[in-house]
């Protein structure tokens, strides 16, 4: 089946881009799928070599495969699911958008809601998750979901803020991480999990959290903010050299030296929401921009996948 291609230019803002590797691959983006709405959470899965991913306004989750290039339907009338994320058992866990709600769907197919309020107030509209190796859940909170009927559905905040939460894997409890966000979007832990990276939308920057010893996380601070208007910061990976690679979703995909300097861009043919890391080698981006996911081979290999 022929794969249109559509060109890549990378952005060199600092010769590590380049003497780093980050800027060597490939020169072309594969066009897996086009004609969503606003596609947002891909997320890989080895064992069945396929990608998940949401189409939020048109709720539903697509999948592609990898051994046969097609695209089908994974799921409808899905919550206006936006984020997709595995577990440490290869389930996966959603941020349902429309129903406030963080869930997942067992092995079985079966869905598992696992927090819908914090102190007995509905959550605004649950974006991006990340598990830790513990199996502790932090997810972000804005209120993308519930300004308009786009993305979900129109309704008031509750709780009156925008902030971060963490579930107890087994009580199910949910406790407040982390506030004073404008809006907080993607997050992900650094390789060896002591500190935790989130991405303030309306902020205009990625905020970093020392995580300590017993989950809680300290007062975060700074790590990079937006240049010349190119920081509506999405979700964020890192790779296996450190990097910390961020959609921006104006200014393509951002990719920061571990002192936060921002060492270059791939410029996308469109808005880009989301990326993550697959195939066999785990150096395939996968891109979740606007109406289309694409994918590219790169030099630098996303961070290790989760293992138990």
């Amino acid at each position: 089946m022929s794969i249109e291609r559509v060109p890549v230019s990378y952005d060199i803002l600092d010769d590590r881009f380049r003497t780093e590797k980050c800027a060597s691959g490939d020169h072309f983006f594969e066009v897996l799928h086009t004609g969503g709405r606003w596609v947002e959470g891909p997320v890989y899965l080895p064992a069945w070599r396929q990608v998940v991913w949401s189409d939020i306004p048109n709720d539903r989750l697509l999948r592609w495969d990898e051994t046969t290039g097609t695209v089908g339907v994974f799921r409808t009338n899905a919550g206006y699911v936006n984020c997709n994320a595995p577990d440490r058992e290869g389930r996966l866990i959603h941020c349902e958008q429309g129903n406030r709600r963080v869930t997942r769907t067992e092995h079985d197919g079966t869905i598992t809601v696992l927090a819908d309020r914090w102190q007995g107030k509905r959550f605004n509209s649950p974006n991006d998750a990340v598990v830790r190796s513990d199996g502790f859940i932090f997810f972000s909170d804005p209120d993308f979901g519930i300004t308009s009927d786009y993305e979900g559905f129109r309704g008031e905040s509750e709780i009156g803020a925008n902030n971060v939460y963490r579930i107890d894997p087994a009580s199910g409890e949910v406790t407040l991480a982390a506030e004073g966000f404008g809006a907080p979007n993607g997050l992900v832990f650094s390789p060896d999990e002591s500190q935790l990276f989130v991405s303030d939308t309306r902020g205009g920057a990625l905020r970093v959290f020392d995580v300590r010893d017993d989950g809680t996380l300290s007062d975060g601070k700074v790590f990079a903010e937006a240049k010349d208007g190119l920081g509506r910061f999405d979700n964020i990976r890192f790779d296996d050299q450190g990097h910390l690679w961020a959609a921006a979703m104006s200014g393509g995909v951002h990719c920061y030296h571990r002192d936060g300097t921002l060492l270059g861009r791939i410029l996308t043919p469109e808005p880009v929401a989301n990326i993550v890391w697959g195939g066999p080698k785990n150096n395939l981006m996968f891109l979740a921009a606007s109406t289309s996911l694409y994918c590219m081979m790169t030099t630098v290999t996303g961070a290790p996948r989760i293992r138990r």
